[in-house]
């Protein structure tokens, strides 16, 4: 039999941290932990913030090797500065699964492009793999997983969407609930710095709630390898 798919914990995770996580109700990190909560996450739920003891009712933490369980995902809404920092203490920590929400890299020029390639040199050394970044984030609704910080609850159904921008997922996210039409994985991808479509693709593929799939694609980082792996899905 087939072990979970290496990207398994982006959509099935037990544990979950937020860094950044606030009590700011115009920040991210204030949606993102709300958001987790209204979805009805079971798990392990644990908002990183070093000032603050507690946060929306939960015990918060000052930094993520401060978190006493082992964790799945972490997803990242802290300025991109403090990003590589924080994507060294997800692999002292073991943590193989990041979203990083943040902006600032890639797409604002050489600055952007040197610290992207910080957090991937450092992402690699430890085997993480990373969604994002500038991006909106993940939602599995069948799982009571809304790693986002976008408005409203979404359906569960069986329709995949993937989309490069993240105003426009918004968009279809909106149109959608005034449809009633469900969604089984929703895949904010943002920059593509690190998986790319392909994988996601991959995933999807042996996905059995997913009978549908949904892109908007403004690029593809590695066109052959996207191929490659959708033929050999078909």
């Amino acid at each position: 039999m087939m072990g979970p798919h290496y990207l398994s914990r982006f959509f099935t995770p037990k544990t979950v941290a937020i860094v950044g996580a606030s009590e700011r109700e115009d920040s991210v990190g204030y949606r993102l932990l709300l958001n987790m909560q209204e979805a009805g996450f079971s798990g392990g739920l644990y908002p990183v913030n070093n000032k603050r003891d507690s946060l929306l009712g939960l015990k918060a933490y000052p930094d993520l090797l401060s978190v006493p369980d082992d964790l799945d995902l972490v997803v990242i809404a802290t300025p991109a500065a403090t990003v590589p920092g924080i994507v060294r203490q997800c692999g002292e920590k073991n943590v193989t699964s990041i979203i990083i929400i943040t902006a600032g890299f890639g797409e604002l020029g050489d600055e952007g492009k040197r610290l992207q390639q910080e957090v991937l040199d450092i992402a690699h050394r430890y085997s993480i793999r990373i969604i994002g970044p500038n991006c909106l984030g993940v939602i599995r609704p069948s799982g009571y997983l809304n790693a986002t910080f976008g408005d409203g609850v979404v359906k569960d159904g069986n329709l995949a969407l993937l989309s490069q921008s993240g105003a426009v997922c918004t968009a279809i996210l909106d149109w959608a609930k005034a449809q009633d039409i469900g969604f089984s994985t929703v895949v904010s991808m943002g920059g593509a710095a690190d998986i790319d479509f392909g994988e996601v693709l991959d995933y999807l593929a042996t996905d059995s709630k997913t009978t549908g799939i949904l892109m908007y694609v403004e690029g593809i980082r590695d066109a052959r390898l996207f191929f490659k792996r959708f033929k050999s899905r078909r």
